[in-house]
């Protein structure tokens, strides 16, 4: 048996995190992990449009990933060691740029106060 790295996350294993951690606001978190979650989200926010034109369904799927998604982002930008309440900044217009460009940007990868870097997972293929 040989254990390789993998060397990036999956759109499933993005999913399947982000959930587990729905209201944890501490640690961090990979590029990849918050943009496969984002990707989700809107997927099924756009996904709930077309299957519900009056957007009820859109709201309360909204409301339901309100916080995970807003988690995922904390601790992405924790990944850059900077504070999750800069999150803040979405509510104006021009502070989604500077946040856009935060969570694209690659991670520390040394420990900051926001814990250590996300660990790569290990993978066991059969040789």
């Amino acid at each position: 048996m040989t254990n390789i790295t993998q060397q990036a996350m999956t759109f499933g294993c993005a999913i399947s995190t982000c959930f587990a951690k729905f209201f944890d606001f501490k640690g961090r978190a990979t590029r990849p992990e918050f943009w496969w979650f984002y990707l989700f989200t809107v997927l099924l926010s756009w996904a709930s449009i077309l299957v519900d034109p009056s957007k009820v369904l859109s709201s309360i799927i909204n409301l339901a990933l309100f916080f995970p998604v807003i988690a995922a982002g904390a601790r992405r930008l924790h990944d850059t060691n900077r504070s999750g309440w800069w999150q803040l900044l979405i509510l104006t217009i021009i502070g989604l740029i500077p946040l856009v460009i935060w969570w694209a940007s690659k991670g520390k990868s040394e420990e900051n106060k926001y814990g250590s870097p996300p660990q790569k997972k290990a993978v066991s293929i059969h040789s």
